[in-house]
């Protein structure tokens, strides 16, 4: 009877703390802790940058679509929309892009909420430029090297932030006039984020 007795209750404690450690696994996962990425997963991410006062004036929009090849890597594609206006010359420059990008994600803290990755992004714009003499139409071509950040708020929203733009290539090809070639280097990494707000929002699916 004490046999028996026994195994009736080690057997309803396993039930009971199972059933707690899968409440709690649940209750994580409705959450924003515990948030794991695994292939097959989507993103839907939209930045902004803004840039006021002063002379300048820039806003730019750039939305994109990624997909998980597994927990780390993701691909996808995305748009671009900037407007940057200088009211000294009355110089405004708006550009319309799309491309591709390529994601990898390096790190992971406070139980998986916060995801660091780099990012490596290739695209082609078509640009105007108009002035107080005229309007130009040109191609560009760019390419860059990234490193941001994933907040998780919720299992599926998280605020993004794009902490710095490590490498970038822009080659602008006018319809009048010579090409250009702009190449840059960022390898200060502590700088004021601040300065250029560059930041968003992910719907993980």
């Amino acid at each position: 009877m004490k046999t028996r007795i026994t195994l009736f209750l080690a057997l309803f404690t396993f039930y009971f703390a199972n059933a707690q450690q899968e409440d709690q696994v649940d209750s994580e996962m409705k959450s924003a802790k515990g948030i794991t990425f695994q292939h097959g997963d989507m993103f839907i991410e939209g930045s902004i940058q803004i840039t006021t006062g002063g002379d300048q004036d820039y806003y730019a929009f750039n939305p994109k679509f990624g997909y998980l090849l597994n927990d780390k890597f993701a691909v996808g594609g995305q748009l671009n929309f900037s407007s940057n206006k200088y009211e000294s010359t009355g110089t405004k420059t708006n550009v319309f892009g799309i491309g591709g990008f390529a994601r990898y994600y390096v790190l992971e803290l406070d139980k998986k909420r916060f995801k660091a990755y780099g990012e490596v992004g290739l695209g082609y714009g078509r640009n105007k430029v108009e002035t107080p003499l005229g309007s130009d139409d040109s191609n560009s071509l760019t390419a860059n090297i990234n490193v941001g950040l994933n907040y998780f708020l919720t299992k599926n929203i998280a605020v993004t932030f794009t902490l710095a733009n490590i490498l970038s290539y822009n080659s602008v090809s006018p319809e009048n006039g010579p090409s250009s070639n702009t190449f840059q280097l960022n390898i200060n990494l502590f700088e004021n984020i601040f300065d250029q707000p560059k930041f968003g929002l992910l719907y993980k699916f």
